[in-house]
């Protein structure tokens, strides 16, 4: 059975890899999107800084590939790859969580941020090691000082990718208050305070010297009426927690109902098993520093401009959600459960079949249009009439994929130099094959 196991592990991982894949080759633009532009660019032109809006995490691990002469966007992809490899490996050679490690990668949209120029792709091997060390702590491995210097070291990390990590920050000083009569208590705690420390120095030496108003910009109360929000909630944890689809028709339609349907029966089945079967103190930890992720994400749309919550701006907390629920599956199916994996593959499989582009040929139309315009390595504008105009806006990501060092521009005055480029432009010269499944 150990050997049959083996070789079934072995098979889904190549799998995952290999659809990891085709999954940005078999898209029009690379899987890409208006934040992977600022995340490319500033990668670019960094020491420059760019920006305030994003950690120097992702941008940075963008920029150390290419060193080694790959461009932006090939960086980033090796970034995802190089994401999924550490997560593997590491849960493999620690003994922590790799059967659940390696099911919960195989899901389709686990694939789909591993193959996306976004910082959700990075985040998740750090999510892993933090969820490791203070698996050690829990269990006594590490104690004191040590533990307290590693919690912390991996909470300040997390926050240089994703600003989201304040939210595994304060889940972590949460923890040790609720449960302060444990002997690992105050190592959570202490190491929540530390890390929020380090936020505040952050903010004053880092943003405030970049872009001083930036949180007075950012923030706005009374965004979204709580209706909506709740209704965002509801329809973002059963599509997170979908194994197999986790996008929905945005058209709406009576496929919607299924995929939530689906996810929201998946979410029952955990909260199920979560009851029923026995947990262990390290996968309490885990489920409550997933949940209070998630109730974080949903409140700080109160105040904070942020996309309507998914998968992608989930997957941090719903990560060790995930490896609890499939050790509870394991444990009652054994081996049986991979095929999970394998199915989520192959639902991914036919979507993108459905939906697939050709993003090497768009790429080479691009490339040949920049360079007839001698606009191959020189900065480039692009002009939107609005943040909103998301058509125009995947023309101008697909042109980042081959020259990252784009800003989008919004004055109408700007298009009468020769360095912006409006969709009219480009289309008119090149024509881009592109998904017909928006």
């Amino acid at each position: 059975m150990k050997f049959k196991e083996k070789n079934i592990q072995i098979i889904l991982v190549i799998i995952t890899v290999l659809m990891t894949i085709f999954r940005f080759l078999l898209n029009e633009k690379g899987r890409t999107s208006p934040d992977s532009i600022r995340f490319m660019h500033f990668a670019k032109v960094f020491p420059v800084i760019d920006n305030t809006i994003t950690p120097l995490g992702y941008p940075l691990s963008i920029k150390f590939f290419t060193f080694f002469g790959f461009d932006e966007f090939w960086s980033s992809k090796i970034v995802g790859l190089a994401a999924l490899a550490f997560i593997l490996i590491f849960t493999y050679r620690k003994n922590f969580f790799f059967r659940e490690a390696l099911v919960t990668c195989s899901l389709f949209s686990l694939v789909s941020l591993f193959s996306f120029t976004m910082s959700e792709a990075l985040i998740l091997p750090f999510v892993i090691g933090f969820l490791y060390i203070s698996s050690q702590i829990i269990i006594g491995n590490l104690e004191k000082g040590r533990a307290v210097f590693y919690l912390t070291i991996s909470l300040i990390l997390l926050y240089n990718i994703r600003y989201s990590a304040l939210f595994l920050m304060g889940g972590t000083g949460l923890y040790g208050l609720i449960f302060w009569k444990k002997k690992h208590a105050s190592s959570f705690i202490i190491s929540g305070i530390l890390a929020g420390i380090f936020v505040v120095l952050y903010k004053l030496f880092f943003i405030d010297y970049f872009n001083e108003n930036y949180v007075k910009e950012s923030l706005e109360m009374g965004l979204y009426p709580t209706s909506q929000l709740l209704k965002e909630l509801f329809w973002g944890l059963c599509t997170t927690f979908n194994p197999f689809i986790h996008m929905a028709n945005p058209n709406r339609g009576i496929i919607n109902y299924g995929i939530y349907g689906l996810g929201l029966v998946n979410i029952l089945l955990m909260i199920y098993l979560f009851i029923v079967k026995p947990l262990s103190e390290t996968e309490v930890y885990f489920i409550f520093i997933g949940i209070f992720g998630i109730i974080c994400s949903f409140f700080i749309q109160y105040f904070y401009p942020v996309n309507a919550i998914d998968f992608r701006l989930l997957s941090a907390f719903s990560l060790p959600i995930w490896l609890v629920y499939f050790r509870k599956i394991f444990q009652r199916f054994k081996w049986k459960t991979y095929a999970i994996g394998f199915l989520s593959i192959c639902s991914g499989l036919f979507f993108t079949l459905l939906s697939k582009g050709n993003y090497l040929e768009n790429r080479k139309e691009v490339k040949q249009f920049l360079k007839n315009k001698n606009l191959e390595n020189k900065p480039i504008k692009f002009y939107l009439e609005a943040t909103e105009d998301l058509e125009n806006i995947q023309i101008a990501e697909l042109i980042s994929t081959v020259n990252a060092d784009l800003d989008i521009t919004f004055k109408p005055s700007d298009t009468l130099q020769k360095n912006t480029l409006t969709k009219h432009k480009v289309l008119q010269k090149i024509k881009i094959d592109k998904n017909k499944y928006q």
